[in-house]
């Protein structure tokens, strides 16, 4: 079967160290997109790994660029047919600063170290390894049958950590034709436990917002106890806390979306496991992204 050779084309990448190779060398790019003298390096990652990787897998790309981004956008699509389905696929090629000199002895941000069965590098976990797996998985299936059997799109941007700007209005933008899809697939994100494959059926997501409490003009004295005139920063403290519980629960009956008896059955056998803590840090922490 095609399914079963796809997969063990897959293995054998990671088992003959093309895997580690090719995150190696998209580790050693220090794409900080909180270092604004790294903008260079967030065009070269594009331009030395990202396209090249897309195009060999028979994909045309494009950047794309928005006034408000750190970084560049690269757009990559393979139309096999008008009448397939689209999947677009998302990952981010920046990275949070490397902090060189905070790792653990024998670890740096800018070099894959293998040390205690674990890959060690900025953006290993976060997010060059996700999506180097998710380009690898394509491959195969295209090494072993010649086409995926649906229309694929990507966007890498280069920008995530500090926010995503531009990436709204980017999206907003081509929405009806470059970002068109019948499904989205965002592999960015954590599993349940290091050793248990997670999709998640949905995506996180934000909105943003302000709380502004005008009482008066110019600043008063509340007393020395509080209370004679109302206090703007209780009032949004109560406000905030009215939102969510200390534990993040959401307390807005109409803001939580309606649970079905067959998802609350599935989620009671997931458990959540951190793995192993690093030196303070748990597996999934800062040391390995």
């Amino acid at each position: 079967m095609s399914r079963m050779k796809a997969i063990a084309r897959a293995t054998d990448y990671f088992d003959k160290g093309t895997f580690k190779s090719e995150l190696a060398r998209r580790v050693a790019i220090p794409t900080e997109s909180q270092s604004p003298e790294r903008a260079a390096e967030l065009a070269r990652y594009i331009d030395t790994e990202m396209r090249p990787a897309l195009g060999a897998l028979g994909f045309s790309c494009r950047v794309l660029k928005h006034a408000k981004a750190h970084g560049p956008f690269l757009y990559a699509e393979r139309i096999e047919g008008a009448g397939l389905p689209t999947a677009l696929s998302y990952g981010h090629g920046d990275v949070i600063r490397g902090l060189e000199g905070g790792w653990k002895t024998g670890v740096e941000p800018w070099r894959l170290i293998e040390t205690e069965g674990r890959y060690y590098g900025r953006g290993v976990a976060d997010n060059k390894g996700q999506h180097t797996i998710n380009l690898a998985a394509l491959g195969a299936v295209l090494a072993e049958r010649d086409r995926l059997g649906f229309n694929a799109k990507w966007l890498i941007e280069m920008g995530e950590e500090v926010g995503s700007a531009g990436l709204h209005e980017l999206c907003e933008r081509h929405r009806g034709d470059l970002f068109k899809a019948d499904i989205m697939i965002g592999s960015d994100g954590p599993r349940n436990a290091p050793s248990e494959p997670t999709i998640f059926l949905g995506a996180r997501g934000t909105y943003p917002f302000e709380l502004i409490v005008n009482l008066r003009e110019g600043s008063h004295h509340s007393g020395n106890f509080g209370g004679l005139i109302a206090n703007p920063g209780i009032i949004l403290a109560h406000a905030l806390a009215s939102i969510t519980d200390a534990r993040g629960a959401i307390r807005v009956p109409e803001w939580r979306p309606p649970l079905p008896a067959s998802v609350r059955q599935t989620l009671a056998g997931v458990e959540v496991d951190s793995g192993p803590r690093v030196h303070g840090l748990t597996a999934t922490g800062a040391n390995l992204i």
